[in-house]
């Protein structure tokens, strides 16, 4: 679209220095209406990093339909998995049920070149609710899916909000090189080290808003 073409445009303008790496993309879930893949990729998307689950060992109803459609259309895939653990062994036993569901469909790590992230948040207070809310508990289940799935041969990264990971995650006790996804409204992300930046949820695309990412 045009205002995504003109968003585009004002980045590049922003991060020079990173330009000539940088790819474009969307994140997508059961609550996105239908997408053209095909269209996405010739509109200049790279990537598309699909919701496998959330909680306990809850699959995305369009999970499968979505990751068929985008290898299909010969984009690079990723998964994202949002955590409602509460203690550091539920977050390890989402991150096994992660793992299964990638084994049992067939996709190795290698097939996953927008990678494995865990989406740590608290987007309807489901965490603050039940005394979930100090830095150092939160750490915890970050490491602890973290960990797990590296041990499941899926090495893993970690997606929050800007405010979060400066202020909710201790980044040094996550493992050592955890690749960061930092969601961050506007034209600059806050995390130099970020592998990922979410930058809008209300990128213009095929009918509809969605998620938009780049990678570097």
């Amino acid at each position: 679209s045009v205002g995504s073409r003109l968003f585009f445009c004002h980045l590049h303008a922003e991060a020079h220095e990173r330009r000539q790496k940088m790819k474009w993309g969307i994140d997508v879930s059961e609550h996105n209406q239908p997408l053209s893949w095909q269209s996405l990729k010739k509109q200049g998307a790279s990537f598309i990093i699909v919701r496998l689950g959330w909680g306990k060992g809850h699959l995305d109803s369009r999970f499968y339909e979505q990751v068929n459609g985008v290898l299909a259309a010969g984009l690079e895939l990723g998964i994202y998995y949002y955590s409602y653990a509460l203690i550091e062994e539920e977050a390890a036993e989402e991150a096994r049920f992660t793992a299964a569901v990638l084994k049992d469909c067939g996709l190795s790590k290698d097939r996953l070149p927008a990678g494995c992230w865990l989406d740590m948040e608290d987007a309807d207070g489901y965490k603050e609710r039940r005394g979930i809310a100090g830095r150092e508990e939160i750490t915890a289940l970050c490491r602890s899916f973290l960990l797990e799935m590296e041990k499941e041969g899926y090495p893993s990264g970690l997606y929050s909000s800007c405010s979060w990971l400066e202020e909710k995650i201790h980044l040094p006790s996550l493992p050592k090189d955890t690749p960061l996804w930092c969601a961050q409204w506007g034209s600059t992300c806050s995390q130099p080290s970020a592998r990922l930046w979410q930058f809008t949820s209300t990128l213009p695309l095929d009918g509809q808003l969605v998620d938009g990412d780049i990678m570097w």
